[in-house]
Parts: C-alpha cells; structure tokens; sequence
C-alpha cells in the first residue's frame, strides 16, 4: 500500500481461488479518491461455503473500513488501542500479510457476529480487512499479497460476480 498523490491505493488479492467482485472508492472534487476498497469473493477457509472479503485502504478521517466493519466513528483507533491493550505489550498481531512488498500486521477489532474486522496502519494510511462470515477472516492465516493497482494491474486478475457488500448490503 502506498500513498501516491494524496490518494488511497487499491489493492489486489493474490491467492488460490479467489476472484475479484469490485472496486469502490470515496471522495471528492475538490480532494479527489480519499479510500478504496476491492472486494473478492471466494471459498471460505473453515466451512467451505462462500465467503466475502473487502480490503479498504483510506486516509484518516474517511469512515469508509468502519462503516464495512460495521463498527461506530470514522477512524479505528480507538478499537485497534483497546486490542493492544487486551492482549498485553508482548503479544503480536492476529495475522500478517505482504502489502506492497512489505510485511504489514492486521488486529482482529470488535464487529458484529457476522463479520470479522481486521485493522492496521501503514505509512499513514489505514488498512481494513473485513470478512463475512466472521470464519473467513482465517483467510488471512494464508499467504495473502495485496499489490497496488494504480501501478498497473496484472493480466492473471480474475473477475467475478458483482459483489453485495460494494452496494449497501452491509
């Protein structure tokens, strides 16, 4: 993930069965493309079923990842603060994935039953990944590599249907 431009990047999920279901974004005219967020669709790790997962990325402020995380307020501070302190100033994040070539930390945060809600911050820019069923947020127990597309996007993308949680069924 990079800030480039003053802008959010998008991101692309790279692993075994997964499709791309779409890309939103918020902002303005006047401040332009302020987060983004790639939904992908795939296999659910534990219970076989589908599942659903959305990867936002948005300057502090925006309220985008809190809002699919189901969670009040527009910035994850507060949440991601009250994790740490839970579990203690020796205990590492609950997963780990590559986000622009670099190992990024994510912390499993509050949300409703029907989800599970990661969040992190990197180079001032937070980072959300937000799973339905909660199940699926195992994934990220997986080799998961986000690259950013405005970088250019790679030809093995694979597209799939239209997914729910980009048009308000959150």
């Amino acid at each position: 993930m990079r800030r480039s431009s003053g802008r959010s990047c998008v991101c692309l999920l790279y692993t075994s069965g997964w499709t791309v279901t779409g890309v939103g974004w918020a902002g303005d005219d006047r401040s332009g493309v302020r987060a983004t967020a790639l939904a992908c669709s795939g296999p659910e790790p534990l219970g076989g079923g589908p599942a659903d997962l959305v990867f936002i990325a948005e300057q502090p402020g925006v309220g985008l990842g809190n809002r699919f995380a189901g969670i009040p307020g527009i910035d994850p501070g507060y949440l991601l603060s009250d994790t740490l302190s839970d579990r203690g100033p020796c205990a590492g994040p609950h997963a780990k994935i590559k986000v622009g070539g670099h190992p990024t930390p994510l912390w499993c945060v509050k949300s409703p039953e029907d989800r599970s809600a990661y969040v992190s911050e990197a180079k001032g820019i937070w980072l959300y990944a937000v799973a339905w069923p909660a199940s699926a947020g195992y994934l990220l127990a997986e080799h998961v590599v986000l690259d950013d597309l405005s970088e250019g996007v790679p030809p093995e993308l694979v597209f799939g249907a239209p997914s729910p949680y980009l048009h308000g069924r959150v």
